[in-house]
């Protein structure tokens, strides 16, 4: 997997990716529609944020490529990459606990915010792609 050149895109699983760290100035895509909702990307380097109909879905620090991107009711999943290790935010049902997966090890629960916010940190720098799930308990 490497950086989404057209900083998103639909895949034939129907899933989406999207991101493109190897950029050196910030980049967007807005009005990306998919599965009946309308998708916004910012990306360069130091960020990659994603917004679904004008609401917070996900956002890197610093920029990543996110692959197979699948979101349900009570699950999100894809593969992330990027140069170095990342702090992942995602919008998810607010105080709902989640349990985490990385590369299919269990890295605990955790529990939003009054946000909806979840945040977790990836070591990215010495792997090629990590998948991350992340599932309501």
């Amino acid at each position: 997997m490497a950086a989404i050149s057209e900083l998103i895109r639909t895949e034939a699983d129907g899933t989406i990716s999207f991101g493109d760290y190897t950029l050196g100035a910030k980049a967007k895509h807005d009005n990306f529609e998919h599965d009946g909702d309308i998708y916004k990307v910012k990306t360069f380097k130091e960020i990659t944020k994603l917004e679904r109909n004008g609401m917070f879905v996900y956002e890197s620090v610093p920029g990543t490529a996110v692959d197979h991107f699948n979101e349900t009711e009570n699950s999100v999943e894809f593969v992330v990459e990027g140069p170095e290790d990342a702090q992942i935010t995602l919008g998810l049902e607010e105080e709902a606990e989640y349990e985490i997966t990385i590369n299919g090890a269990t890295a605990g629960t955790m529990k939003t915010n009054l946000g909806g916010k979840l945040s977790l940190s990836v070591e990215l720098e010495d792997s090629d792609a990590v998948t991350i799930k992340v599932q309501k308990k």
